[in-house]
């Protein structure tokens, strides 16, 4: 069983010589936030997540949730997980001192939040969906507002949801059929019901805050025409305290592949004509309202994407230098060879390098999104705020799609790892698997991040974004080439760009030439393609810096002249076993999956339309 479910030393190496956080912590905004401040923090982060956020999670899953008389019990376990989370500050901890944060960057935040990710999703997404739905009510919410719910969602004393889908509008969300009735007052009638409710109802806290979107009576169909309003389960008297029931009922709790732990429920509300609700910001401008959370929001699913995969590698390295099985292949002839350690074995090798060097890419690439948020938010000249949000709205679809499809496959090697044990529920890596599924689907599926990346993104700032992201890479790819063990793997990193660059600028005469529909059709394909050659940049990058730091150490080693006494430093120097991992992950992850970018890229431009003339009947 692996000790720790998080490579500490690749966090603070992401942070700290890749990113380079002194660059935001040496301004004003975070003014007296220290390298060392960061550290603890991690250290108060994985404290709670090994001691009390990961025994729960099996029970979680072997528990569920209890939907019995109207009401859902979730499991025991995670209350004390979530009393300790929201005594330790990590409900809100980006956000103002005014309201119960402490003004931390989010780029330090996610690196904490990656512990809670890694250790108990289910549980981690009562309090994250309350902090979300608390952060729009406090930027869109009158003072009443946030006086009666937005305090009590923030200290932790409530919770909040997202109440968005219905049976008939999941991503048409604006087919949606709630409705809404002007009363006095300023109050509405709420009637209607959504379905696969995260947190919808549970036994955590005696209320649940509801923000739900609803068309007012008379307004128009489509998107245009909603609104969103704060529905509480219990309704608030003036003086704060709670009245009765806002006539918010339970209809079920879903029964689920994965993260069982966490009640997904479907909730009716008016069927009594007795729920009020408070329009929260303006009439029609629900949607509007609800993107301003889009951004954090994918990131987290990207989050989750990483949380499990980073977990089911350290488990699958764990065992593998445990588990005894097999005479090396070498030895296959000598009847007396004796039984190695599976990590030994070169096919296991190659998935734990796979796993590796997906899972360091994805780190760099989530962090990276975090810290252009924070960088976009501090900026005081507003070039630089563009071209900082300009890269965050560029990477958030890749961050979202491409860290959750490939966590997936990363937890699906890591059983192969195990083998037959991995099948089974006496090891963690099976739940990791079905926990992380539904990462690929709700916060707007996978395949529409690739239709809001190919539509939408690449054409924004009339493509100055792309240019700026391509010229970064660029850039990556010329230092590297300068470094000797480099130079080769680098290379193909330059073709796989140039590729990349190739495709993109030909989408728009590839829609006018095959027809409009291929660039729809080629959108995921296309995420996939610069979610994989992004992780190259990062990757090598790492690799990069880890050449220089890897020179300074045999320097004062007096090695640098002796290749053999370098490799046998590797026993010896935790560092030295670092930084030659980071060059093997860039190396590998250029072979294995860069060299089939361009192939890759040229199956775009060859635009194949069998999937859109093939007659229904056929499939």
């Amino acid at each position: 069983m692996s000790e720790t479910l998080i490579n500490k030393r690749d966090q603070a190496f992401v942070l700290f010589e890749q990113i380079g956080m002194d660059r935001l912590l040496s301004g004003n905004a975070f003014c007296g936030l220290t390298g060392d401040d960061i550290l603890m923090m991690w250290d108060e982060a994985e404290k709670l997540a090994l001691h009390v956020f990961l025994p729960a999670y099996a029970e979680g899953d072997r528990l569920g949730c209890v939907f019995e008389a109207g009401h859902v019990r979730i499991p025991p376990s995670f209350h004390n997980g979530y009393r300790k989370f929201v005594e330790g500050g990590w409900l809100c901890p980006t956000k103002s001192e005014e309201v119960g944060g402490q003004g931390l960057p989010l780029s330090v935040v996610t690196a904490c939040a990656e512990f809670f990710y890694a250790a108990n999703f289910p549980l981690l997404m009562y309090p994250g969906l309350t902090a979300g739905a608390a952060g729009l009510i406090e930027r869109f919410g009158t003072a009443g507002q946030k006086d009666r719910y937005m305090s009590r969602l923030y200290r932790g004393e409530w919770t909040g949801t997202m109440c968005l889908t219905e049976s008939a509008a999941g991503t048409d969300v604006g087919a949606l059929r709630t409705r809404a009735l002007r009363l006095s007052g300023g109050k509405y009638s709420i009637k209607g019901t959504k379905c696969f409710i995260s947190g919808g109802d549970h036994d955590l806290t005696p209320n649940i805050v509801h923000l739900v979107l609803a068309r007012i009576e008379g307004d128009p169909p489509g998107t245009e025409g909603i609104s969103v309003f704060i529905v509480p389960k219990v309704r608030v008297r003036e003086d704060g305290t709670l009245g009765e029931s806002n006539d918010v009922r339970t209809g079920n709790v879903e029964h689920k592949m994965g993260i069982r732990g966490s009640a997904t429920c479907t909730l009716n509300f008016g069927d009594h004509d007795e729920c009020i609700g408070e329009l929260l910001g303006k009439e029609r401008e629900g949607i509007h309202i609800m993107f301003n959370m889009m951004n954090e929001a994918r990131l987290e699913v990207g989050m989750q994407g990483l949380g499990h995969a980073t977990a089911a590698y350290e488990h699958a390295v764990a065992y593998a230098k445990e588990r005894i099985q097999s005479a090396p292949v070498w030895e296959m002839h000598n009847p007396e060879a004796k039984p190695i350690p599976i990590i030994g074995h070169p096919d296991v090798r190659r998935n734990l390098l796979w796993m590796k060097a997906h899972v360091e890419g994805m780190r760099a690439l989530n962090y990276y999104a975090a810290y252009c948020m924070d960088m976009a938010a501090v900026a005081a000249d507003g070039r630089e705020r563009k071209d900082w949000q300009g890269l965050v709205e560029l990477l958030i679809p890749v961050c979202k799609a491409y860290c959750s499809d490939t966590g997936f496959l990363v937890c699906s090697k890591a059983i192969d790892v195990y083998g037959g044990y991995g099948y089974c529920s006496e090891y963690p890596v099976e739940q990791y698997l079905r926990d992380c599924k539904i990462s690929s689907i709700y916060e707007g599926t996978n395949g529409v991040q690739a239709l809001d990346l190919v539509g939408r993104k690449l054409g924004e700032r009339g493509g100055a974004n792309v240019v700026h992201l391509f010229g970064l890479m660029a850039k990556t790819i010329q230092e590297t080439m300068k470094i000797p063990v480099l130079q080769k793997s680098a290379a193909v990193l330059g073709e796989s760009l140039q590729a990349l660059k190739e495709v993109t600028e030909g989408f728009a005469a590839l829609a006018k030439s095959a027809g409009f529909l291929i660039p729809i059709l080629c959108a995921s394909p296309y995420l996939r393609i610069l979610g994989d050659v992004l992780l190259g940049h990062f990757l090598f990058e790492g690799a990069a810096i880890a050449c220089q730091r890897l020179q300074e150490i045999y320097q004062a080693e007096g090695v640098e002249d002796s290749p053999g006494r370098q490799r046998a430093l590797v026993h010896e120097n935790a560092d030295v076993a670092f930084y030659q991992g980071k060059i093997a992950a860039a190396k590998f992850f250029a072979n294995e999956v860069l060299m089939t970018v361009k192939g890759r890229c040229d199956a775009i431009r060859m635009a194949e339309r069998a999937p859109l003339e093939m007659a229904d009947e056929s499939f």
